[in-house]
């Protein structure tokens, strides 16, 4: 964590993702589905969400989502493009997002 830039790990998560999905995902292998930068990599990833919520992180999968192609009206627009992290927490550890924090 020491080799990160502290201002670099503040921008790598940028919104937990909380769906019916990732309330499965949690419930079941005690992981928590954050969306982060494009350009994030598994190391800052891990990183960011240790010193943000003062848990420990076992493993981090990352995948990317393409954006959707859409019709506004006449013209065609394009979603943007979003990647997900899921971050797998040791047993016993737990992030809260109702309460805003670690629990």
């Amino acid at each position: 964590m020491s080799n990160f830039n502290q201002e670099r790990l503040l921008q790598v998560l940028v919104a937990p993702q909380i769906s019916e999905k990732a309330t499965m995902v949690a419930d079941a292998n005690e992981q928590v589905v954050f969306i982060v930068a494009p350009d994030a990599t598994k190391p800052e990833i891990k990183a960011a969400v240790e010193l943000l919520f003062k848990v420990q992180v076992k493993s981090v999968q990352v995948s990317n989502l393409k954006g959707k192609v859409k019709r506004f009206g006449r013209t065609m627009g394009r979603r943007s493009d979003v990647r997900k992290a899921f971050v797998c927490l040791m047993p016993g550890q737990e992030i809260n997002f109702v309460e805003g924090g670690a629990a």
